[in-house]
């Protein structure tokens, strides 16, 4: 089964995640801060990548995701994000912001499977 790793400041969102996740069958990793959730998908290699925005800085998770990118992890990343409702501002993907997708938190477990089959269907078909 697939290999999804969860990088998320949040340990709520964190358990809630896996937990979902896990019952579908899923593999599940986490990582706790940018530095760590680096390490364990450079040693990893998961399938997915789930990644919060705001973690210990407001735009950690752009700066993942970008430095992902750079290094050529084409790895889908699904972004987490409660920004757009805070501040009405809308993401889309492009250069400074290199996801696949995102989901407004708090996220309902059937919009989390459903976004990461998506996801993970499109890996296949590509491949």
């Amino acid at each position: 089964m697939e290999l999804i790793a969860i990088i998320d400041d949040d340990p709520d969102i964190l358990d809630a995640s896996s937990l979902v996740l896990k019952s579908k069958g899923y593999n599940v990793i986490t990582a706790k801060n940018p530095n760590d959730g680096y390490k364990i998908v450079k040693e990893k290699k998961p399938d997915l990548i789930i990644l919060d925005v705001m973690m210990d800085e407001p735009d950690d998770g752009f700066f993942l995701a970008q430095k992902f990118r750079k290094e050529n992890i084409t790895t889908p990343i699904l972004m987490y994000t409660s920004v757009s409702k805070a501040i009405g501002f809308e993401f889309g993907k492009n250069e400074m912001v290199p996801v696949d997708d995102f989901v407004e938190k708090p996220i309902s477990p059937d919009e989390l499977v459903k976004k990461v089959e998506t996801l993970l269907h499109k890996v296949e078909e590509k491949n």
